[in-house]
């Protein structure tokens, strides 16, 4: 019977794919889940699914469509002549036009097949990532739910009973109880990094490549309102709050797990981490004990972080181990706004992490949302783009906010008519608002964005202080790419 068993397993394979652009011009990012790529990064919650799917028996295989530029000619060819006997597509907010077009391609060539979207966009859009009856939605944290849908499908069993799916049946839409969240991330296995090529991936952050993202921890335990946070965190959030009326607890997987990853991929060949955690530095002593191996092993490596995590003693371990940036997300320099959203920091923790990055010769790269708040005023802008000036900021990312559903600002923003179009739409967010508010409109934010970047990417400080730190022409190309897209109408 085990025989049998591994013979079926090994006979039934799951290809988990990333579609082609196959609508607009830009591929959407899927770990942040929020922006547009500009550099390819490797979904490693994606790769957490592929392992345990991998380590039951079963046959796997990754496609990055995006990666590897197929046009969608080469996307329809693929499924033609693919075997598979399902295929999974992760999806966020930007692709779920994009994705929803990936599924109609694939169905109307394999009208049966089952389809498995999971991610953010389907856990709290069910109903319309539900066109028919082979197609299923792994809801909220997807590694067991997803392992026990295959299982199912591969035996040919009933799978209604499944915790943490939706479905149709009779043309009606059917939502399976809630799975609760996994409470020891240690148990969980390693993102299945083989089945990608390492040297595509390059973060113009870190000179050093090849370099991976690893996830340490899951959720964050503030309250920001407009957060949309990591793909799989937000997932995560929708489908807790859904039952509960709050976020999920914060789990983080222990020191020494993480630590067991890091030596594996230094025998793999990497040599640059950026921590994808929506807070890296959650537990002090956990930040310490990474630390200490992300030194011993000689990895450079970055992180987010909020502003009130950052005091000298940590920042000095960080600088320390090998820590070239952290992301802060400042978003305001205004106290009102910071207060309105809930952001639980204050304009001068804000410059006080800066200064502390800068003085132990971190980079500072600092994400600005405007239109977080109907607070906004081109008065707040312009104090924004001072106090970037003032502080010589070393990267800043100037978003405007989109309300995304799920965040307690969609209700908000909802609620008050403040949308443009009545509701959310999907838009690149360094470029363009959905919304409006009673003291600065539309094209006020948009405006913002554009002055802000050129304010900050084309002053001759930044660009002498950038043009010496390229190392390779493919340095200076990403560079100047990234420059081009914030700047194009």
């Amino acid at each position: 019977m085990d025989i049998q068993e591994n013979q079926l397993k090994k006979s039934f394979k799951i290809t988990f794919i990333i579609p082609s652009v196959l609508i607009g011009k830009r591929a959407a990012e899927r770990v942040s889940g929020c922006t547009y790529t500009i550099y390819p990064v490797p979904n490693i919650y994606e790769l957490t699914v592929v392992t345990v799917i991998e380590k039951n028996g079963f046959e796997v295989d990754y496609v990055d469509s995006v990666l590897n530029n197929w046009k969608e000619k080469d996307f329809v060819d693929f499924i033609k002549k693919d075997q598979s006997n399902i295929y999974s597509i992760w999806a966020v907010n930007l692709s779920k036009e994009n994705d929803l077009v990936a599924h109609s391609i694939i169905r109307k060539l394999k009208p049966t097949i089952p389809i498995i979207f999971m991610g953010p966009a389907p856990t709290f859009f069910i109903d319309e990532f539900l066109p028919d009856e082979s197609t299923y939605i792994v809801r909220g944290e997807p590694e067991y739910t997803t392992l026990e849908l295959i299982q199912g499908f591969s035996r040919n069993l009933d799978v209604s009973n499944i915790k943490g799916i939706s479905f149709k049946k009779d043309g009606k839409v059917i939502n399976s109880p809630s799975r609760e969240p996994i409470s020891n991330l240690d148990s969980l296995p390693f993102p299945a990094r083989h089945l990608i090529n390492k040297n595509k991936y390059h973060n113009p952050k870190l000179k050093n490549s090849p370099y991976t993202p690893v996830v340490t921890s899951r959720n964050c335990p503030h309250q920001c309102i407009y957060c949309v946070p990591s793909s799989l965190t937000f997932a995560r959030e929708i489908e807790f709050k859904r039952d509960h009326g709050r976020k999920p607890p914060v789990r983080l997987r222990s020191a020494e797990n993480v630590i067991e990853e890091l030596k594996i991929l230094k025998e793999q060949g990497y040599k640059s981490i950026s921590f994808q955690d929506d807070l890296f530095i959650q537990s002090k002593e956990r930040t310490k004990k990474i630390c200490s191996a992300l030194k011993e092993l000689d990895f450079v490596w970055g992180c987010q972080s909020r502003a009130d995590k950052l005091d000298e003693e940590i920042v000095k371990t960080m600088a320390d181990s090998g820590c070239k940036y952290v992301d802060i997300g400042v978003e305001s320099f205004d106290q009102k706004i910071l207060d309105y959203v809930k952001k639980g920091t204050t304009v001068e923790t804000n410059v006080k992490a800066i200064k502390l990055l800068k003085k132990y010769g971190i980079a500072a790269k600092i994400n600005v949302l405007f239109g977080t708040s109907p607070l906004e005023t081109k008065e707040t802008i312009d104090n924004t783009y001072k106090m970037i000036r003032e502080l010589d900021a070393d990267q800043v990312m100037f978003n405007i906010v989109s309300p995304f559903p799920g965040t307690e600002f969609y209700n908000i923003v909802r609620d008050n008519d403040w949308f443009i179009d009545g509701d959310y739409k999907s838009v690149d967010v360094q470029k363009r608002a959905i919304t409006s508010f009673p003291n600065l409109s539309k094209e006020e934010m948009e405006k913002a964005v554009f002055i802000g970047n050129l304010k900050f990417y084309l002053s001759p400080k930044f660009i002498i202080r950038n043009i010496t730190k390229f190392q390779t022409y493919g340095d200076f190309y990403t560079s100047l790419k990234g420059l081009y897209r914030k700047l194009l109408p």
